[in-house]
């Protein structure tokens, strides 16, 4: 059974209320057509775990600038000022997380851990809320994993059974979200025919993907 699914049809999967993690940093390796497509269907009250905000009207900014978003987990908001004027105005509610933490607190949701145990934050606002242990001598915080409903993955190639390739950087927090959700929808820029993509170039296998957002049609 083929995965690839039109864009309007998959994003309407996604109901009002979801957990949604999504790929990218500052936009690059964000799935700038999911984001765009739920701006067009009005998804509401979402809870977004990524690494940042990005910018005004960029990638994840659109979901800010719509008003669809109610939290955000978040390593940094610092670089879209709309995300924080919400958050003082008590629009939205944002977590923020070191962002070495928050990628092993999304590992750890994927992988079936308990949690991770870190020192980043130990004694600074950070810490608020979380448990501490001692260890060796050494106080540790207690974080723990990540999942989500959906993540939102972007992709440089798809195959047509799903195998992801990412380009460079842009793979950033995909592979690791695309373990931590209970459904994976991938956007990719190029689809290819099965075993184009090299098995060491596989970052996310297509056992874990569920839907592949198919190529809009060229008019020109």
């Amino acid at each position: 059974m083929s995965k690839i699914t039109p864009l309007e049809k998959a994003v309407a999967r996604i109901p009002d209320g979801a957990v949604l993690m999504i790929g990218g940093f500052m936009g690059a390796g964000t799935p700038h057509r999911l984001m765009d497509e739920l701006v067009r269907q009005g998804k509401r009250d979402l809870t977004v775990i990524a690494n940042d905000t990005a910018r005004p009207t960029v990638g994840i900014g659109k979901l800010i600038d719509a008003g669809l978003v109610s939290k955000v987990i978040a390593s940094h908001i610092g670089t879209n000022p709309q995300t924080q004027k919400l958050m003082i105005a008590g629009t939205i509610e944002v977590a923020l997380i070191p962002q070495g933490t928050l990628a092993e607190q999304i590992r750890a949701g994927g992988f079936g851990l308990g949690g991770v145990i870190t020192p980043t934050g130990v004694g600074t606002l950070a810490a608020e809320g979380m448990q501490t242990i001692e260890l060796a001598g050494k106080s540790y915080l207690i974080a723990l994993p990540l999942r989500a409903d959906f993540a939102l993955i972007n992709a440089k190639a798809a195959d047509y059974r799903g195998n992801l390739r990412y380009a460079m950087t842009s793979r950033n927090f995909n592979p690791l979200m695309a373990m931590a959700a209970e459904t994976v929808i991938a956007e990719a820029e190029d689809f290819v025919p099965i075993g184009a993509i090299e098995p060491d170039a596989v970052a996310t296998p297509h056992v874990l993907v569920d839907v592949l957002i198919a190529k809009e049609r060229s008019h020109g």
